[in-house]
């Protein structure tokens, strides 16, 4: 897949500053620090597209980035995470509304992918999820993240481990690391 540019479209931080949606989109959701931003940069070969912290919590609005491609123009989103951040309550709820919203509202959203640490379980967080965006006839992938912290071999019993639990098809499972480029060619065919 070549990148023939990337940019920032437009940042929301309600429903009423969504972009009027013109080309397919694909969401990016997950924990905090599950290594959204870096894998979003990994995937259109920039360092910088979108910020990243090693705070949890960091991605608080909804960012859209317009990618021209060899493959076809598309919109990569950047949900809040979910989980631990070193916010309050109200804040966790409004994010929750502000990606519901998001997910239900938009016309030419085509695929939502779910990030998930490599090194950990599924929490009680990913399996509803995946079943709230199957409801709503959202197609979802996931993406496992930081696979380079562990040996290849362990990678791929891993990788099984997790589309086990998750309770998707390999298929619908890769495995990526946005520090060393790894699947990165396998999620734009995903995608």
């Amino acid at each position: 897949m070549k990148i023939l540019r990337a940019e920032l479209l437009a940042v929301a931080s309600r429903p009423q500053e969504f972009p009027r949606a013109e080309l397919p989109e694909v969401a990016f959701l997950g924990r905090s620090n599950v290594g959204k931003s870096s894998l979003l940069n990994a995937l259109v070969h920039r360092k910088q597209l979108a910020r990243t912290s090693t705070t949890p919590g960091k991605t608080r609005l909804v960012h859209w980035y317009r990618v021209e491609r060899s493959g076809g123009d598309l919109c990569l989103v950047d949900l809040p995470g979910y989980g631990y951040a070193k916010v309050g309550l109200e804040e966790r709820r409004r994010w929750k509304r502000l990606v519901e919203s998001y997910l239900e509202s938009r016309e030419r959203l085509r695929a939502a992918v779910l990030l998930q640490d490599l090194r950990r379980d599924a929490s009680d967080d990913e399996l509803p999820l995946l079943a709230w965006l199957a409801e709503r006839r959202i197609p979802a992938l996931v993406a496992l993240t930081k696979v380079d912290k562990l040996a290849q071999g362990a990678r791929a019993v891993r990788a099984r481990e997790l589309a086990k639990q998750l309770d998707l098809p390999p298929e619908r499972v890769v495995a990526t690391s946005a520090e060393r480029g790894l699947g990165i060619p396998d999620l734009w065919r995903a995608i």
